[in-house]
């Protein structure tokens, strides 16, 4: 992943804002609950028989938006890796059986990738779990939330 370069940069940085106790609670118990979510989501995906890293990339292969086909330059951007980092990670899940390399019809020169089905019973189970963990944690977050409307 990208280190991030230098000071953030918000669209209302001309409104520099003291935080407050509670923002800085309210930042710490988002880190929170992302960092639990994220360690639910690594032990299932471990329990699956998956790395956290082939289940994120076939996550985001199905999950592309509108559904379209998925270029390695695509899955790169969309799991923050750099290119060739993404080319072995498709190795390997290739040869694992999870992801087929289909050429672009439009453009020869594009490959594009494909879940096998294996990777979609895989993808369809993880997801389940996932979901289920999304509404037990969604009043947490909603409640984390809601504070910064506030």
């Amino acid at each position: 992943m990208a280190a991030l370069k230098g000071p953030l940069k918000s669209p209302r940085q001309d409104q520099k804002r003291v935080p407050s106790q509670a923002d800085y609670e309210t930042l710490s118990q988002f880190r929170y609950l992302i960092r639990r979510f994220l360690e639910f989501s690594q032990d299932a995906a471990k329990a699956a028989g998956l790395t956290p890293r082939q289940h994120q990339a076939l996550l985001a292969i199905r999950g592309y938006p509108g559904g379209g086909p998925v270029a390695v330059g695509d899955l790169a951007e969309r799991l923050r890796l750099r290119h060739h980092t993404t080319v072995e990670l498709v190795d390997r899940l290739s040869e694992a059986g999870l992801v087929e390399r289909v050429l672009d019809p439009a453009d020869q020169r594009r490959v594009l990738l494909k879940l096998t089905g294996l990777a979609a019973d895989h993808l369809a189970e993880l997801s389940a779990v996932h979901l289920d963990e999304l509404s037990r944690i969604e009043p947490l977050l909603k409640q984390v939330l809601s504070r910064r409307s506030e």
